[in-house]
């Protein structure tokens, strides 16, 4: 190799290593911790906030307190329960399982569920997984805020929906729907012959070492975990009681932020699905091209896949009592945002997204401006 050619080569290598990114330019830092101070300072916001680029931490720190009648701070060792973000997780052991030759996301769901209703007949599990198989969430049921505050395993709680009239004709249109969620945990345990908790541990949580990560419990002792909490007009009080095998496999994990890229990492970074089964899980409804859908969706299987000012946002919020949760991932630049608070309210998806805007350069949604 010739001296010129030898020098062209280390300046491309210099060039690749020290060519910024916006994530890590001198005075992002400051402006990240001043947008989450924002939501603090306005009693919107208490919790975890992490930026990376890649394998890179480049922000993180904590507000608020973990436990606010003894004043004990959240850091970054803080759990928090997920809420919806669960769904992703739920839907990757679904294509574990398609993988490992233990079902099919084509096939009905009642062939899992021997007693389903005629009504479900022709209801997939890919229907379930997209929102699109027309049962009806039972949040939304008049009684679910009395019968959440009791135990209701698998069975009991499929049966708390499992007669009610469909929403619409299986594939035809696109409603968010938890019960749907809470059904595919049943399809994981009937279809692996372990419960849902133990095959998230030995196929997820442990191969990916996200010791931190787990399912809830109302009584477990779990180190570090945060108390939730939500706002009465402007007073801050605990939140109220759910059962938490009713959230189940459509809410009910626990994690911490590190864990939390942990996991965007092992599945972005192709070490735990197979390529085809990322990329299933990573084609929405409108992409599939299911003309029977009346109303297109950006949602695949348990992520929204959205383009927001022309780049591809991979994401997924979750709300559940005393807690609202953000994880966001940009392909593109690798980068992932996570937000989780353990006081009720929408600031993590707002953070995020104004997080996102200051990395990209991007000035604020016409509505409003972001917190000076």
């Amino acid at each position: 190799m010739t001296s010129r050619r030898r020098n062209a080569v280390a300046l491309c290598i210099v060039f690749w290593f020290v060519l910024p990114v916006r994530a890590q330019q001198p005075g992002h830092s400051a402006r990240f911790d001043q947008i989450a101070q924002h939501y603090y300072d306005s009693g919107q916001f208490m919790g975890n906030v992490l930026v990376a680029q890649g394998d890179q931490v480049v922000f993180e720190k904590s507000y608020g307190y973990a436990n606010e009648e003894w004043k004990l701070p959240n850091t970054a060792d803080s759990k928090f329960r997920l809420g919806s973000i669960t769904k992703q997780f739920t839907a990757a052991c679904i294509l574990l399982l398609e993988e490992r030759g233990k079902l099919k996301v084509d096939d009905p769901v009642k062939k899992y569920v021997p007693d389903a209703p005629p009504a479900w007949d022709k209801i997939t599990i890919f229907q379930v997984l997209t929102h699109t198989s027309g049962i009806p969430s039972f949040t939304e049921f008049k009684d679910y805020m009395d019968w959440q505050l009791t135990a209701n395993p698998p069975e009991k709680l499929i049966a708390r929906f499992r007669d009610k009239p469909l929403d619409f004709e299986p594939g035809t249109k696109w409603q968010y729907s938890n019960s749907g969620y809470a059904l595919l945990g049943y399809v994981v345990e009937k279809a692996s012959g372990v419960t849902y908790q133990q095959f998230l541990q030995d196929n997820i949580f442990a191969p990916l070492h996200m010791a931190d990560s787990g399912y809830d419990s109302n009584s477990a002792i779990i180190p570090h975990r945060a108390a939730g909490y939500t706002r009465e007009k402007e007073t801050l009080v605990n939140a109220g009681y759910v059962d938490m095998s009713v959230p189940y496999s459509a809410g009910a994990l626990y994690s911490t932020t590190h864990d939390l890229l942990r996991w965007e990492q092992g599945l972005f970074g192709g070490r735990l699905l197979s390529a085809a089964s990322l990329k299933k899980m990573l084609t929405s409804v409108t992409e599939a091209g299911n003309p029977a859908v009346t109303a297109k969706s950006d949602y695949g299987l348990g992520l929204f896949i959205r383009k927001v000012n022309g780049r591809t946002q991979i994401s997924h919020g979750g709300g559940i009592q005393g807690f609202n949760t953000q994880l966001a991932y940009w392909p593109d630049e690798k980068l992932t945002i996570v937000v989780l608070s353990n006081v009720n309210g929408a600031a993590p998806g707002q953070i995020s997204q104004e997080i996102a805007r200051e990395i990209h350069g991007e000035p604020p949604p016409a509505s409003g401006s972001p917190p000076k």
